[in-house]
């Protein structure tokens, strides 16, 4: 099987399997422990925020581990949100977000926060004049994707920081869990207060997510129980999930223009075999270099992934998080897409072990399910 599935999750690299394997075997200490042991494996996650703090120029001390991206999406919004409530409860966001962010602000408006929902273009893009004209005096919080985890689309954060300059007071939150490691992700020179990762979207393992936070941000708990993470978050340190989550994270940012540059061959090559394809719509956005989506207008996206599967190829629909809703795209429907192609979305994501000729077997497999689907449709149709 061709795995074309990289948005919702990855391979775990080969080092990072290894050294899972024998920090769970060496350091399953408590990291809270007084004794030898628990310092021992308080010294390795103490080591890894040292490690995640060289690579994106911050401090050791403004990094905080969760379990998964979704949990630290929801300890940004939901943590930020209620902690500066006393100050304001506008917030901004969009509503092309992952589910992760869309419905932690679709919750917050339940308790009485307003949100303005920034519309996108048919690019998926943000217009930064749109957000400067919704910030409110008593605006707390922005929280926006950088790359869209079904289109690809790429937003424009530097621009967007750039308005949120001349608002000191208003924390701009950025979930990167599809863009580290394949785009440049500047912390300081973006002014970002809190960016989420997801470590197993880059070959690392399932069950961690990290967070940043900005020196100086104060967080409303989710979990309480105990004063882990400088008392940001309750709970058991992960040891052997975070040293490894980190090298992962290490690894993907220290090869991220290679992978890029060579991802972006294969995106290209991709498109220019489906230009032409009968059937096939590209959608149309400034994408990140992994991610090809694509449209079969009046065709089931559910019974492509099947057929695909059926010849070895494995691709989704939409977000591994929403694939099983049943619902038109709620990402391309705001990108104002006719509601045949909003139906009929397939993602493509590439990983390190892609090459040319796993591509064109693609296409080739891609170009024969629609051919086939047509034809069962022209079929009925008579």
């Amino acid at each position: 099987m061709l795995y074309f599935d990289h948005c919702a999750s990855t391979p775990p690299h080969e080092d990072v399997v290894r050294t899972l394997s024998e920090i769970m075997t060496r350091h399953y200490a408590n990291p809270s422990s007084l004794h030898r042991a628990g310092i021992e494996a308080e010294r390795l996650i103490a080591r890894a925020r040292e490690v995640l703090a060289g690579v994106f120029g911050v401090s050791p001390a403004e990094w905080v581990f969760t379990s998964s991206g979704t949990e630290s999406n929801n300890l940004a919004i939901f943590g930020a949100a209620r902690a500066m409530q006393h100050r304001g409860r506008h917030l901004i966001t969009s509503p092309t977000e992952h589910a992760s962010v869309y419905e932690t602000f679709r919750q917050l408006e339940r308790e009485g926060y307003e949100v303005s929902w920034l519309p996108v273009d048919r690019q998926g893009r943000i217009d930064p004049q749109a957000l400067a004209q919704s910030i409110r005096e008593d605006t707390t919080l922005v929280s926006l994707m950088h790359v869209n985890n079904e289109t690809g689309a790429v937003q424009p954060i530097s621009e967007l920081a750039a308005v949120l300059a001349e608002h000191p007071r208003v924390l701009f939150h950025v979930d990167a869990v599809q863009s580290v490691g394949k785009l440049p992700v500047m912390l300081r020179p973006w002014r970002i207060d809190l960016l989420t990762l997801s470590p197993h979207k880059l070959r690392g393992p399932k069950g961690t997510g990290i967070l940043y936070v900005r020196e100086g941000v104060r967080l409303q708990p989710l979990l309480f129980g105990g004063s882990h993470e400088a008392g940001r978050r309750a709970g058991t340190a992960n040891t052997a999930g975070i040293v490894t989550s980190v090298k992962a994270v290490r690894l993907a940012v220290e090869s991220q223009a290679e992978r890029a540059q060579r991802m972006g061959r294969l995106g290209e090559r991709l498109r220019r075999r489906l230009a032409d394809a009968q059937g096939i719509v590209l959608t149309k956005v400034d994408a990140a270099p992994h991610i090809v989506h694509l449209c079969c207008p009046s065709l089931k996206s559910e019974v492509i992934v099947h057929l695909l599967e059926q010849e070895g190829f494995l691709v989704s629909t939409q977000s591994a998080c929403s694939s099983k809703s049943g619902q038109p795209s709620r990402v391309l429907q705001a990108m104002r897409l006719e509601r045949p192609l909003a139906e009929s979305g397939i993602r493509i994501s590439f990983g390190d072990e892609h090459t040319e000729s796993d591509i064109d077997r693609l296409a080739d497999a891609l170009e024969r399910a629609v051919a086939r689907l047509q034809q069962l449709e022209e079929g009925r149709g008579e």
